[in-house]
């Protein structure tokens, strides 16, 4: 029941939530029955609810650990506070019955009007599944990677891929962990949830992002608890983590958590590149194992402050360390293996964060998180033999082993040291002017000083110092609205993006017969303007059309400009930023329940023009053994595509989805500066995926073996259509559809899970960036342990 005065004035309703034996209710939500306005009570029982007409209101009461209630109040003068009982259930089969309605982040962020998938991990912990393999199998994200564990990773969304899809890990930007720390180094356990913008990004998440971004948000509970877990499977792969949490009732909270992976990857690799050469000349194709691309990681992170205080409702100051070891078996290209290549990395990082609603004043609320990372990175190469695919020296006519041309596997002999420190900074306000109008100011910087020493370098240049030096700060401003009852929801948002990089690199010269190192400088500064919009509108409670546009520009990473020799990546100080008109246009229909029958539909259309694309260089020769590139302005290009997914559940027992998203990335520079037409205008971009298919199926079985278990068994399989690797129309690749099966058994204390996963199981032949093949068959048994308790 719900009605409402001609009056226009507004008042709140505060209270406290508790149980009939005087415990507080902690996670209990309040709903105000026919409105999407609800609150979760917080360590105290209290609850505030505001923006309410004069009038009489329903409000419902829900608790896992509690019978659901009702309440009736009648809200007329500015602040009505009432305390509310509820009866604790001590029956356990009662509390199957316990509904909870309320609106979750997923569904808060989604009714904004961006374009973003929000993936839930609860169920992935239990599983031998790595946080890219989440992403992979959500709608219009692709992830694409080198090899097997550990190898380098970039990520596809709707046609946008590299650099242009920004990856954050608490909104900081992934590349201040360091090389050491990637998203697979975070198991699923640790994360709350992982929001995927695409094409348009809001300004909370300011940073240089041109076709989307990625921020997986870690959990900020702060409960006692205690997880475990530990895997093992093929090609002598073990991964394991700890995570552990404690709050006393003052606020002190100390979060740890450790990790460490590790992998042979000596899975089989065949086809195309895999061949060794007699020494008469002719080709051998075999199927090989790889030998030297072994990895290993580890790191952890310790923090400690105080949440949820009167004062803060975050303050922790954190420490993340990690190390790690990556053998490189070849390069760009498979053209040949590499034995004795190898890159180090470790990473120290500091970092404080701090939150603060009702900062200073009401209605006022206040983040920063400041970050400071020293990172090592060393790329070693000085074995000067070619090998073959068996890991033999090659060997010549005459039986004598074949030297490579320039004294090592790629390049140069080198044992290069980048040493960088970086500083890294955000910080944004939020002031809720009315109950439906919101502005938000937010900046980050971000800071590198990289050194590079190369210890192979000849002693005139050895000792000059190769400094490499970027600044870069986006700023952005935004206003957001409700209207209609918060059926229609607008954002509006302005951003600003500065930067300035400068290398310092020694040139020998000769004077007066002498040879003598200068210092040679390259510099540039650059400052664009961007702005964009996102909206929703429910036409119904369960339908909603959405809609977003943005013109982004993306500023060149670290990498891009300065080179990086562990990813096989040259220099190039001259890059230009790349600029993008992106507009999103979707439609949600869900979650409908019928009988015990639960479906969502939603598509979305996309259309991304962009101008500068920055992309690596690809090669426009037949079987041309490309072993390092660098980035390249590539010119105009447009992407015009679809993406539509489907979740369908039955009882809570049966679960399925289907993710599908198509596209043309075309390149559309017609002429070149002389007038002539571009032989490649209007083909396909290579190297990018453009029709991806995933889907899934789950059921869960209850009361297996023993009472109050549950084992769950999964289905997955994935379809890539074949794409071209190249310019040419002959560099095509296959089509690819592995496939994957698991379970996994939940203990009746729901403390202890067992899972058991087989990863394409038919073996198929699959691979990512310019053909680089990735693990076939595989197998994977994980123990994970959850202590809530304690």
């Amino acid at each position: 029941m719900m009605t409402f005065s001609g009056w226009s004035q507004t008042g709140k309703i505060t209270g406290k939530v508790y149980f009939t034996n005087y415990e507080t209710a902690f996670g209990a939500s309040v709903q105000v029955t026919g409105t999407k306005k609800f609150v979760v009570v917080d360590n105290d029982g209290n609850f505030e609810i505001k923006g309410l007409a004069y009038g009489s209101y329903d409000l419902e009461i829900s608790s896992m650990e509690a019978k659901p209630k009702k309440v009736n109040i009648s809200l007329n003068r500015p602040l009505h506070q009432i305390n509310i009982a509820l009866e604790k259930i001590t029956d356990p089969k009662a509390l199957k019955e316990v509904k909870i309605e309320k609106k979750s982040f997923k569904k808060d962020i989604i009714e904004k009007g961006f374009a973003v998938n929000v993936i839930e991990t609860q169920e992935a912990a239990k599983r031998n599944l790595q946080t890219n393999d989440l992403l992979d199998r959500s709608g219009g994200v692709r992830i694409r990677q080198n090899g097997g564990l550990g190898s380098a990773v970039t990520y596809n969304i709707n046609g946008m891929s590299g650099n242009a899809i920004r990856i954050f890990i608490d909104g900081v930007p992934i590349q201040t962990y360091g090389a050491s720390f990637s998203l697979n180094s975070i198991p699923p356990a640790l994360i709350e949830r992982i929001e995927v913008f695409k094409g348009v990004v809001p300004a909370y998440l300011a940073d240089d992002s041109l076709g989307g971004a990625i921020n997986v948000v870690l959990k900020k509970g702060a409960k006692n608890s205690l997880n475990a877990s530990v895997s093992y499977g093929s090609f002598n792969t073990v991964q394991s983590n700890v995570n552990a949490s404690f709050r006393d009732k003052n606020g002190f909270t100390v979060k740890a958590n450790a990790f460490q992976n590790y992998s042979d990857n000596d899975y089989e690799v065949w086809g195309k590149w895999v061949y060794n050469i007699a020494p008469n000349g002719r080709y051998e194709y075999i199927r090989a194992k790889r030998f030297e691309s072994m990895y290993r990681s580890f790191g952890g992170r310790l923090e400690a402050g105080f949440t949820n205080v009167d004062w803060a409702d975050n303050l922790l100051i954190s420490y993340n360390g990690s190390q790690d070891y990556n053998q490189i078996q070849h390069g760009q290209y498979m053209t040949k293996p590499y034995k004795g290549r190898f890159s180090e990395s470790a990473a120290n990082v500091f970092s404080l964060n701090y939150n603060k609603k009702d900062f200073l004043i009401k209605n006022l609320d206040f983040s920063l998180i400041s970050v400071y990372s020293h990172r090592n990175d060393v790329i070693n190469d000085t074995v000067k033999w070619n090998y073959n695919w068996n890991g033999e020296k090659a060997l010549g006519l005459y039986g004598q082993p074949i030297l490579t041309n320039t004294g090592a596997q790629q390049g140069a002999p080198t044992i290069n040291h980048m040493k960088s420190d970086i500083f890294n900074t955000r910080a944004g306000l939020n002031y809720s002017i009315t109950e439906n109008h919101k502005v938000l100011v937010n900046v980050m910087t971000y800071i590198l000083d990289r050194n590079d020493f190369d210890e192979m370098q000849p002693e005139i240049t050895r000792n000059f110092i190769i400094t490499r030096d970027l600044a870069k700060t986006v700023s952005s401003f935004a206003y957001e609205m409700t209207a209609f009852q918060s059926r229609l929801r607008a954002n509006l948002f302005l951003k600003n993006y500065n930067m300035k990089n400068e290398q310092r690199d020694p040139q020998i010269v000769t004077e007066n017969g002498q040879n003598v190192v200068k210092e040679v400088v390259t510099s540039k500064r650059t400052n664009y303007n961007g702005y964009g919009m996102a909206t929703s509108y429910s036409i119904l409670p369960k339908i909603m059309v959405m809609a977003s546009a943005e013109k982004a520009i993306r500023l060149p990473s670290e990498n891009e400009i300065f080179g990086n020799p562990g990813e096989n990546i040259i220099s190039n100080s001259g890059l230009k930023p790349e600029q993008s008109n992106n507009f999103n246009a979707g439609l949600r229909f869900g979650p409908y329940e019928m009988n015990h029958h639960k479906f969502t539909v939603s598509g979305n259309a996309f259309w991304r023009n962009t101008k500068d694309k920055i992309v690596r260089q690809i090669s426009d020769r037949v079987n041309e053994a490309i072993q390092a590139s660098p980035f390249v302005n590539l010119g105009k290009a447009q992407s015009v595509g679809f993406e539509a997914s489907f979740q369908y559940s039955y009882n809570n027992r049966f679960f399925a989805g289907m993710n599908l998203s198509k596209f043309n990335s075309l390149f559309k520079d017609k002429y070149d500066k002389n007038g002539n037409i571009l032989p490649n205008y209007n083909k396909q971009l290579p190297n990018e995926p453009f029709f991806n298919l995933n889907a899934n199926l789950q059921y869960n079985f209850r009361n297996v073996i023993q009472s109050k278990s549950e084992l769950n068994l999964y289905y997955y399989c994935g379809y890539v259509a074949p794409f071209y690797t190249s310019w040419l129309e002959t560099d095509r690749t296959t089509a690819q559809f592995p496939q994957d099966l698991g379970l996994s058994y939940v203990f009746p204390n729901k403390q202890i899970t067992v899972s058991f996963d087989a990863r394409n199981v038919f073996d198929e032949q699959v691979y990512d960036n310019f053909a680089a093949q990735k693990p076939g068959r595989a197998f994977y048994i994980k123990l994970n342990y959850t202590l809530n308790k304690f």
